[in-house]
């Protein structure tokens, strides 16, 4: 249950990167899971019961999650630039949460952004490594962008994802050729 004593709803759905767990309370979109195979579901769905003290509810026909599902189809397919769904917070806070949002406001569709440079746009220059942590802890990868950050240099920098899954959704935005399979 979520803090509002709400089921969490989740449901893994595939994509051209791979199964995704979604997961949603009352408030919105909560978690999204890459590689969600059988295993990695399991602990997922073990993380948020301790963080909300209890289970989530499998629920793939659930009207909470139906619109995150349609968003995802449709980025994928390339007709979606930007994702406008209400998102529960829950799951970040303090630095984290400040970069994560303004992350996702303020790196649009198609473009990308240095760990330093979004670190001064918190007002916080000099934390860049802070800025990566945040990324690796953001609990909504493709809906809060982390893939459109980068270093400096032009390195992809890292990904909870893999750097191919990065890699693939940064040639799905344009930002990097398509990759030859």
């Amino acid at each position: 249950m979520d803090s509002d004593g709400q089921i969490i709803e989740w449901a893994a759905v595939g994509s051209d990167i791979g199964p995704l767990l979604l997961a949603a309370t009352g408030k919105g979109l909560v978690r999204v899971v890459f590689h969600a195979d059988a295993e990695v579901r399991e602990k997922a769905l073990r993380q948020l019961a301790a963080r909300f003290g209890a289970p989530p509810v499998e629920a793939p026909e659930s009207t909470r999650l139906a619109e995150p599902i349609s968003r995802l189809a449709a980025y994928f397919a390339g007709e979606l630039h930007e994702f406008a769904l209400p998102l529960d917070w829950a799951l970040t806070s303090g630095f984290n949460r400040q970069v994560l949002r303004e992350l996702a406001t303020g790196v649009p569709y198609g473009s990308v952004v240095g760990y330093g440079d979004l670190a001064s746009r918190v007002r916080q220059p000099g934390a860049a490594q802070a800025v990566g942590a945040a990324m690796g802890a953001n609990p909504l990868p493709i809906v809060v962008p982390c893939h459109r950050v980068v270093e400096s240099d032009g390195g992809l920098g890292g990904f909870g994802g893999g750097l191919e899954t990065k890699r693939r959704l940064l040639a799905l935005e344009g930002v990097l050729p398509q990759p030859l399979f």
